[in-house]
């Protein structure tokens, strides 16, 4: 087992006076070095390019020869022998004092169905797996979109967790967008009662604008660990967002965590089990034995003494290059009449132009030749990438991009996209929402001002339609933001109801009356959920802001 990097502060040698037989051992190979160079007895009689080939050990001249190879036989079993440890033996007198603390993208765009039955579900399934692997374990779980919610704080009960997990849904969360970035101080409030550093791991298909560097300013502070599990499919789909699979192994290089691809079977929620810190707090024994660590040393050991099995051993050059080129993978063959499709540039290509330009620049000048596919798969920043989708007419996931970035002009552009995709009702709301924010925005007054004129007049047709048919006119309205989009959605229609109170004396002693009650229970928490963040936000929102800095 390897250590990690905070574990090299602990590195010693448990047997440290096994290194003096470096001192004989380097001793012997300058002196047989030496021996070789002055021993030519041929040398001015029988011409150099005759005399190679005499010799009988004439791999001696190359550096892939029995001597070099012995000189790192030498070194593992010296390490070996000297016993490197950087680690200690558990206690079982301790406890795992270790919190996880679960961040789970609930945005839109989690909702799409390129791994089945769909990224959200696929996410939960994992943490669900993830939790089961560590039982009586404490674990937290945060949900976010456009804003960030803690939906259990560190508890050891996986069947709420699990109860709480299945309940979390995109229209859950009150206000769409991507910015994992938001769930950081919930982080902070969740780990208010704890020593031991934490592992913080991140279930997502793609970041927000300044996702990366909030997460690597938390992180520079911060003694916790990040894993992140990539979840969803590279492959380009028309109205798939495809995972951003290169941003998120750039966001965990960035923290010194970890990236974990999503799998079929249970092997990356293992490697994120076997990354997650395990912190023990000694209860009685604090002189704990070390482990010796280096008992991998003994394979490749082990390998190195099989090329020595006998003297004058025959190694060729076709044993170092086979594995070379049997690493190289043929290029996928296409079958007659396919043709390599616009987003996927050759190889050589990209690998040439990522020499000079990067993904932005790249996807620039791809907009610029009209190739928009290609330049939205070129283009890193999300505000670029809806762009993009924008002028290719794939106006919701031009939305669901803009929708990454929190500032003015990425929510003016996904009301417009949406706008544009007919997406009547949530683009009102965006542009609500903007001018909540900048009430003279360039533009955005007007274009309410249309979008809304389209809503009334289709609910004005839906209204004839229903009364020509001999209904009710209302049955059908925009009106919610989870209306379909050009579709009416239903009216809410409040009546006044008599209301009885009951007492729980009442309720406990009246069989009837305690199922009716029973039956009344909200047994599905997402309802509960939605509430409980639309409530929060409320509240920030509501909260007094600090005052810039200069401000009296």
């Amino acid at each position: 087992m390897l250590p990690d990097l905070d574990a090299l502060r602990y590195f010693h040698f448990l047997r440290p006076e096994w290194g003096l037989l470096l001192i004989p051992w380097l001793a012997m190979v300058w002196m047989q070095n030496r021996r070789h160079a002055d021993r030519d007895m041929f040398g001015g009689i029988i011409a150099p390019h005759l005399l190679q080939h005499l010799r009988l050990q004439r791999f001696e001249t190359r550096w892939f020869n029995p001597r070099n190879f012995s000189v790192v036989f030498m070194l593992f079993a010296l390490l070996l022998v000297m016993g490197p440890s950087w680690r200690q033996q558990p206690s079982p007198l301790s406890q795992d004092e270790a919190a996880l603390v679960i961040l789970l993208d609930a945005s839109n765009s989690m909702q799409q169905r390129d791994v089945q039955p769909s990224r959200l579900q696929r996410a939960k399934q994992k943490i669900a797996d993830l939790l089961a692997l560590r039982p009586d374990k404490q674990a937290a779980l945060v949900a976010y979109s456009g804003t960030a919610h803690t939906v259990l704080s560190l508890t050891a009960d996986q069947d709420i967790l699990n109860q709480y997990l299945a309940a979390i849904k995109p229209s859950t969360m009150p206000r769409s967008g991507k910015f994992p970035e938001y769930a950081l101080p919930l982080v902070d409030d969740i780990l208010r009662g704890t020593l031991a550093p934490a592992t913080v791991v991140l279930f997502a298909d793609g970041l927000g604008a300044d996702s990366e560097a909030a997460f690597e300013t938390y992180f520079a502070s911060h003694p916790h660990q990040l894993v992140v599990e990539g979840v969803g499919s590279e492959a380009e789909t028309p109205d798939v967002a495809p995972l951003e699979k290169a941003a998120l192994q750039s966001l965990a290089a960035a923290v010194n965590g970890e990236y974990v691809s999503l799998t079929v079977d249970d092997a990356d929620v293992r490697q994120i089990n076997r990354r997650v810190n395990s912190h023990y707090v000694v209860v009685e024994d604090s002189a704990l034995p070390w482990l010796d660590s280096g008992y991998p040393l003994v394979f490749p050991a082990m390998i190195l003494f099989l090329m020595w099995f006998r003297k004058g051993w025959t190694l060729t050059w076709a044993s170092v290059l086979l594995p070379l080129v049997l690493s190289v993978a043929p290029p996928p063959a296409l079958a007659q009449g396919d043709t390599v499709p616009d987003s996927a540039p050759s190889g050589i290509g990209r690998w040439f132009a990522d020499l000079w330009l990067t993904g932005d620049q790249q996807g620039r000048l791809l907009m610029q030749m009209g190739r928009y596919p290609a330049a939205a798969a070129s283009f890193t920043d999300p505000m670029w990438k809806g762009m993009a989708y924008y002028y290719d007419e794939q106006f919701l996931l031009a939305a669901e991009y803009f929708s990454r970035s929190d500032s003015d002009d990425a929510l003016f552009n996904e009301a417009n996209a949406r706008a544009q995709a007919r997406d009547y009702v949530r683009a009102v709301n965006r542009y609500d929402r903007l001018l909540a924010r900048h009430p003279d925005y360039p533009g955005a007054a007007a274009n309410r001002a249309r979008v809304q004129a389209i809503i009334e007049e289709i609910n004005r047709l839906s209204e004839s339609q229903q009364q020509e048919a001999g209904t009710g006119g209302g049955d059908k309205e925009l009106g919610s933001d989870d209306a379909v989009p050009a579709q009416g959605a239903d009216e809410v229609v409040w009546q006044d109801a008599k209301i009885t109170q009951l007492t729980a004396e009442q309720i406990l002693q009246d069989p009837a009356t305690s199922e009716m009650w029973l039956r009344g229970v909200q047994q599905d928490p997402s309802q509960f959920l939605a509430i409980k963040f639309a409530m929060q936000l409320q509240a920030r929102e509501a909260a007094p802001q600090p005052a810039p800095e200069g401000d009296q």
